[in-house]
């Protein structure tokens, strides 16, 4: 059996502006908008850290210093939660990253594309070093976390993964969409192609991919020689469809349910799901949006 090299290093680019999220976005990271009381690049780093990742890279702008603060020890305020007694509160402000786990900081200097600010985290990525890339605008909530689904099915492979699901036909313009059969829930097919938002009508397929990879570390050589593409940008796409003619990439169809939290809507449902799942409000959150329902019927 190949023993392959576990994948241990994540990147998450975090340098956008969120202008979708304006005036929220203002003066904080969109990626620390919180769907109740958690911050979303908390939840890609949970599925991380549960799938076996133990160096978070963040790469961000100069604008989102919050996001270095809130993964890193505030002894103050363990301090003073400790001296009024919520101890419960402090050990999960501990927990959030363990300390077997590291987080290493990048600046993209410049709004250059998501391939480019994937590329950003090359000095500490080798070329024979599998690694994953995770979006935090898709916050995915699955019995198995999604990563690690990817992960365990890499292991089997070797081969570079993106994470897909179908998406209404006349939305594909929306997203990556992958030239590939479509493959059961939980399973994976090889890729043909994959093309940036093309038009509705000239899309392969509706498979759209989402915010979950595992690459090949040599895509970063790849991203660092790339021409721009669409957008004038260097597109991570573009960097993908040169590893299918190098060694080839799964298209990995998750269990799971993704909500798409660069979207107004999409982070109201997932604010509203939370809230339902919420196992200390779960019930009083239920009755008071079926009140709201009744009273705006």
């Amino acid at each position: 059996m190949t023993t392959r090299r576990p994948v241990r290093k994540a990147v998450f680019p975090v340098a956008g502006l969120g202008t979708r999220f304006l005036p929220a976005t203002k003066a904080q990271p969109k990626e620390m908008l919180t769907v109740i009381d958690k911050p979303i690049i908390q939840f890609a780093v949970e599925e991380a850290v549960a799938a076996g990742i133990t160096h978070l890279i963040f790469v961000i702008g100069r604008t989102k210093r919050s996001i270095a603060d809130h993964f890193d020890a505030n002894p103050e305020l363990d301090m003073l939660l400790r001296a009024k007694g919520d101890d419960a509160m402090a050990d999960q402000l501990n927990s959030i990253v363990q300390p077997e786990v590291s987080c290493i900081y990048f600046r993209q200097a410049e709004a250059l594309g998501l391939g480019h600010a994937v590329a950003c985290a090359a000095p500490v990525i080798d070329p024979d070093e599998p690694f994953a890339v995770l979006l935090a605008d898709d916050l995915m909530v699955a019995p198995t976390p999604v990563l690690a689904q990817m992960n365990r099915l890499y292991q089997q492979t070797g081969r570079s993964m993106v994470a897909v699901e179908q998406v209404d036909p006349a939305m594909v313009s929306s997203y990556g969409i992958v030239d590939a059969d479509t493959p059961g829930m939980g399973e994976a097919t090889q890729m043909r192609d994959m093309i940036e938002k093309p038009p509705v009508g000239e899309a392969p397929s509706n498979q759209a991919v989402v915010g979950r990879y595992i690459l090949d570390g040599r895509i970063m050589q790849l991203l660092k020689t790339q021409a721009p593409g669409r957008g004038g940008e260097i597109q991570l796409t573009d960097g993908i469809r040169q590893l299918i003619a190098l060694g080839g990439v799964d298209a990995y169809r998750f269990i799971g349910k993704r909500y798409d939290c660069g979207s107004k809507l999409g982070f109201i449902e997932a604010t509203m799901a939370s809230a339902l799942d919420h196992p200390e409000f779960g019930a009083s959150a239920r009755k008071m949006m079926q009140d709201m329902l009744l009273t705006r019927a």
